[in-house]
């Protein structure tokens, strides 16, 4: 119960608590010590509700998460209708943007739940129903990277329509302005209506830096080819530490160093 911790871990996924190819073994021991020392894993991802629910019954995890790049809270413990605390507006409304953007630029901006399921399934790894529970998606916009030079074009068309865009490692995502990773957990925040609670953040791309900046600690995973530069660049005027193994051996590392200090503290 996150109530119940002035400690949360809040952690990006793909990329980060597991590689890929979608492995979570390395991680599993490391979080079972934080459910031991009643330390919440705040799963806080891209992902549907639908694929962090299927991610949380494999480890077992009870305390809320935050789904689609911050869009959306859901818990059974949230004591909300449905359980869920929505902060970003329906994927309908955002598919129309996007359509109007992709007018203004005369560019077709593709959204990953148009793709073909080869298509889909090329760019994510994702296959059968995974793909189902992909494409389960209320509150955000995926869409396919567009080209670098487009990019100053397509902000002012955002700026339009409140809405922002946070570019990952493999798509970018359409989101409203009042919802991004870092409001998310500031919500989740105020609605535990605990003081001063540490929270320990680590993300692995762009679309993780409003996790990281509202983080006390700061955590950065690389990937096998090393870390995301746009990513170290963003971070550059602040204090964080950068794992050194990739993905899931890197969380796990890092999440081990701060329980040690703890434990002999």
């Amino acid at each position: 119960m996150i109530e119940n911790s002035s400690i949360w871990v809040v952690s990006d996924v793909d990329g980060t608590l597991m590689d890929h190819s979608y492995d979570l073994t390395p991680a599993k021991e490391t979080i079972k010590t934080l459910q031991k020392l009643s330390i919440p894993l705040i799963l806080c991802t891209s992902k549907t509700a639908a694929e962090v629910r299927a991610i949380r019954s494999e480890l077992n995890l009870k305390d809320p998460y935050i789904v689609e790049n911050g869009a959306a809270i859901y818990g059974e413990s949230l004591k909300r209708v449905n359980g869920e605390i929505i902060l970003g507006i329906k994927y309908e409304f955002l598919e129309e943007i996007l359509n109007y953007i992709s007018k203004e630029i005369d560019y077709k901006l593709t959204p990953l739940n148009n793709l073909t399921d080869q298509d889909a399934t090329k760019l994510t790894g994702l296959k059968g129903n995974s793909l189902n529970l992909m494409r389960d998606r209320h509150w955000s916009m995926p869409f396919l990277n567009p080209p670098s030079y487009l990019e100053e074009k397509i902000n002012i068309c955002c700026n339009k329509f409140n809405v922002v865009i946070f570019k990952g490692n493999r798509m970018s995502h359409l989101l409203s302005t009042k919802s991004d990773k870092g409001k998310a957990i500031n919500t989740l925040k105020e609605y535990s209506n605990i003081q001063n609670i540490e929270i320990i953040g680590l993300g692995d791309s762009p679309n993780d830096l409003p996790l990281l900046l509202n983080s006390d600690i700061k955590i950065v995973v690389p990937g096998i080819d090393g870390p995301n530069l746009n990513l170290l660049d963003k971070l550059k005027d602040f204090e964080f530490t950068l794992a050194s193994e990739p993905n899931g051996y890197g969380w796990k590392k890092e999440i081990n160093k701060f329980i040690n200090k703890r434990e002999l503290s």
